[in-house]
């Protein structure tokens, strides 16, 4: 039986997400099917309130496979293509739960926009990110490099298919740290172990309204998070964080 080209598993509430097609996690469109189906999965489930996306070896993604390139002569194979390429991401950004990124190396094209549709961003030290289609004829990509860089270093990026090193993007305040890739996945983890511990719901909402306000104007946006702060005080979650505090101990949250 075929290793499965996305490994997938759970504990104390944190799910870890694992990039498995060596030698460089290059995305087929099997594997996208994959990623699209584990977050939606992470979504739905309550015994997940936090994930990690990471990727087997030295590399984080390579990008996509060109050898599972869509075909012109067959009618609608483009579109096909196209449609499991966006959702790719989208599973990813629209996944109920937080998501965490410990990009352990290259983060090229399609990685880095998995890695661009995550919430939070760590790398290790030989990391190193670009989209680099212009190298291959083709011109893709400035939707989601203009999420982490400002116009002229997207631009570049995207005109040249130059790399820029985790340090780099550091100094940019794309990422939260760098780090030996010893250290990586643990302190990831540990983030998102801390995030699970959370209200679940507040957490839910937290996320929705993260995505939402990028895209709104900040008066509309602030209104919509009150909506979401005045729904959540009437849960039993909210009553009793206020309680753990008032009496010095630790909450015991139902999501409810």
């Amino acid at each position: 039986m075929a290793e499965k080209s996305v490994l997938f598993e759970i504990k104390d509430k944190v799910a870890l997400v694992t990039l498995n097609r060596p030698p460089v996690n290059a995305l087929s469109r099997a594997m996208r099917r994959e990623i699209v189906a584990i977050f939606d999965d992470i979504s739905a489930r309550d015994d997940i309130r936090c994930a990690v996306l990471t990727g087997q070896g030295s590399v984080f993604c390579a990008g996509a496979d060109l050898k599972d390139r869509p075909d012109a002569d067959i009618p609608g194979d483009f579109l096909e293509h196209n449609r499991i390429t966006r959702e790719t991401g989208n599973a990813i950004r629209e996944c109920a739960k937080p998501v965490i990124a410990a990009i352990n190396g290259a983060a090229l094209g399609a990685g880095l926009g998995l890695a661009a549709a995550c919430d939070i961003l760590y790398a290790s030290d030989n990391a190193t990110f670009g989209m680099p289609e212009i190298n291959v004829g083709l011109a893709g990509g400035a939707s989601m490099l203009r999420t982490l860089f400002g116009r002229s270093t997207a631009r570049r990026m995207f005109f040249t298919g130059q790399r820029l090193t985790a340090a780099e993007l550091l100094q940019r305040n794309v990422l939260e740290a760098v780090l030996p890739p010893e250290e990586l996945l643990p302190v990831a983890m540990k983030l998102a172990h801390e995030i699970a511990a959370k209200a679940p719901l507040a957490v839910i909402y937290a996320k929705r309204a993260a995505n939402m306000v990028d895209v709104m104007p900040q008066r509309d946006a602030y209104r919509f998070e009150q909506e979401f702060t005045m729904t959540l005080a009437r849960t039993e979650d909210a009553r009793e964080a206020r309680m753990a505090f008032l009496e010095k101990r630790e909450p015991q949250f139902k999501g409810r």
